[in-house]
């Protein structure tokens, strides 16, 4: 049912009482009433017309009808450290009483859109209000656009747990002011090194809309694979793995719709003019470099690629661009959002030398640099991308400011993705001006920690040394993985990435994307790699990982994802676990220190 009605009563939540619902992200603002419960019976939604595709009777569709399916008991519940006691007392804990008092009923929810007609697009408002009194009938929710109505549905269907009779209930009357810290909170996928299928595509989605991530960067092709179907060039995906793990232009709109009417925008990346190779050389092969050379790693003055396979786009070549405009365009039509990644990362400098239009160019002016090189790139290449609408917005990763090899000249108005160096380079990107968003290697690499993938590897030999005492590289070390140890939720958590920036400095941080790059992730393991620390992150950018004294909240947070696990697999999201079950079901036994002001 839709229309609209206030609640009979509402009197706002003023008073702070322990409940066991514990909601991720953490809300900005959250108090809970002392009335006691509130019995939910069948609720139904009130609201006008809703004007934007039917985005919010479809979301509470979907919230709802998995609140009545797993009636859900929290998993994990909080409790004061002083409940473990480091010496006997003799004390006994005093009973409790067994009162029974009639539960007053909650029969709908009254959702109060202000513009239902905003796009979702980057910067929209995603903030709302819950409310429930303690007399009130209804649940009040408002949002300035229907992206933060859904936003309220998620919280809501967090707190709405079972009675433990088969009912449902608010454990006590609730109000709640909420909108993110930052605007963009995503997660990066990689479907390039390996295919991940669109049933997967959607469990990603469905967790970051539990958690109010709000992009998905689609690191869609690289140089082993294209998997994604091109109008002007069908035979791009000849270089698929195979047949099956293609992805069509309807299933690109699939994935987005999914993700749309989850509040969440799926903004793709097509890697240039590096990591580029398949698909690209079924066009025509003189548009690439180096793809048949041996990638070097084990020479690496002669080296062509960070990993294998090598390839480049050559950027010489007059008919490069013209693909690549052909590409960018066909893709564009597709994927809606208003952003759009085009990669600029790890260019290596030794593939050009097989390239004869590049080393053509050099000899024509032996000043060059392969600094020129790049800026020839960002000179031609960027015109193509910014041309196709006036709405469009570039992402690149920060190679292409700050690497070895970098362009004289990016604009500033092209956003940078900081992986590198943590603070350092986040403070030199927002220092000259650019927009960032945060992807730091050391702390949100999410493939971290799990060894090297390259085989025929002698460095894990150890006893093929002379001297079979000393480690070698992958032995005692970080096991061949480049960005070890893993990360985890807790290194995630607290990562404070905009430390010593200036105000000024600060206010070029739009958010921050958890990578998670492929090479030993498919199907079988996507989920667990992604979350739930995915979710550390989320509520990083959502409500921050202090207190309102500003101290960490990390041990706060404890309890808090622990739960979110269970009601991540609960929901179909097949979630790793982080503890054993016992830490659940005893807050804090599993801490290092009993000191909970620890962290700071």
């Amino acid at each position: 049912m839709r229309f609209s009605r206030a609640c009979a009563v509402l009197v706002a939540a003023t008073s702070t009482v322990a409940v066991s619902v514990n909601p991720l992200p953490a809300p900005r603002e959250i108090s809970w009433g002392t009335s006691g419960p509130k019995q939910i019976a069948d609720l139904s939604l009130r609201t006008e017309t809703d004007n934007n595709e039917g985005t919010l009777d479809q979301a509470w569709d979907r919230v709802w009808e998995s609140i009545i399916a797993l009636r859900w008991v929290p998993a994990a519940t909080e409790a004061p450290i002083s409940s473990f006691q480091p010496f006997p007392t003799g004390a006994a804990a005093p009973a409790k009483k067994n009162t029974k008092r009639r539960l007053s009923v909650v029969h709908s929810v009254n959702v109060q859109v202000e513009d239902k007609n905003a796009d979702l697009q980057h910067g929209v408002d995603e903030s709302y209000s819950l409310d429930v009194g303690d007399d009130a009938d209804c649940i009040t929710i408002k949002a300035k656009t229907v992206w933060g109505a859904i936003h309220a549905f998620t919280t809501l269907q967090q707190l709405i747990i079972n009675d433990g009779h088969g009912g449902l209930i608010l454990e006590q009357p609730v109000s709640i002011k909420d909108s993110p810290l930052y605007p963009y909170r995503g997660i990066m996928l990689d479907t390039g090194r390996n295919f991940i299928s669109l049933p997967k595509i959607f469990e990603q989605l469905n967790g970051m809309s539990l958690s109010k991530l709000n992009v998905l960067h689609w690191h869609i092709d690289d140089s082993q694979s294209w998997p994604i179907w091109v109008e002007s060039y069908p035979d791009m995906v000849k270089d698929a793995y195979s047949p099956r793990e293609i992805y069509s232009r309807n299933d690109v709109r699939n994935v987005i719709a999914y993700a749309r009417a989850r509040g969440i925008r799926v903004i793709p990346e097509i890697d240039m003019p590096s990591h580029s190779s398949s698909g690209w050389k079924q066009v025509d092969p003189e548009i690439v470099t180096c793809t048949d050379s041996w990638w070097s790693n084990d020479n690496w003055a002669e080296h062509t690629a960070v990993e294998p396979n090598p390839g480049q786009l050559d950027i010489i070549y007059d008919k490069t661009y013209e693909v690549v405009r052909n590409v960018y365009r066909d893709l564009s039509e597709i994927f809606v959002d208003n952003w759009f990644h085009v990669g600029g990362d790890e260019i290596q400098p030794n593939c050009f030398n097989f390239s004869k239009h590049v080393t053509k160019w050099f000899a024509e002016d032996p000043s060059r640099t392969y600094h020129d090189l790049a800026q020839y790139w960002v000179d031609h290449a960027v015109p193509i991308f910014q041309e196709y609408s006036k709405e469009r917005r570039l992402i690149m990763w920060e190679d292409i400011v700050l690497s070895p090899e970098n362009a004289h000249n990016v604009p500033k108005n092209i956003v940078m993705q900081s992986w590198n160096n943590g603070l350092e380079y986040i403070s030199n990107l927002t220092a000259r001006g650019y927009d960032v968003i945060v992807s730091s290697a050391d702390f949100m690499y999410l493939d971290c920690g799990h060894g090297g993938f390259v085989t025929n590897d002698p460095r894990y030999n150890v006893m093929s040394r002379a001297d079979p005492q000393t480690p070698s590289f992958n032995y005692g070390g970080d096991g061949g993985s480049w960005c070890a140890p893993y990360k985890t939720w807790q290194r995630i958590y607290d990562y404070d990435f905009t430390l010593n920036l200036t105000e000024a400095q600060t206010k070029h941080i739009i958010g921050a994307t958890a990578p998670l790059w492929s090479e030993q992730v498919d199907d079988v393991n996507v989920s667990n790699m992604f979350w739930p620390r995915a979710a550390a992150l989320a509520e990083l950018v959502w409500s921050g990982n202090r207190d309102a004294d500003g101290k960490k909240r990390t041990t706060q947070m404890t309890q808090r994802i622990l739960n979110f696990r269970e009601y991540l697999v609960a929901n179909g999201v097949q979630a790793q676990a982080l503890v054993p079950k016992y830490c659940l079901h005893n807050p804090h036994a599993c801490d290092l220190y009993r000191n909970q002001s620890a962290l700071h």
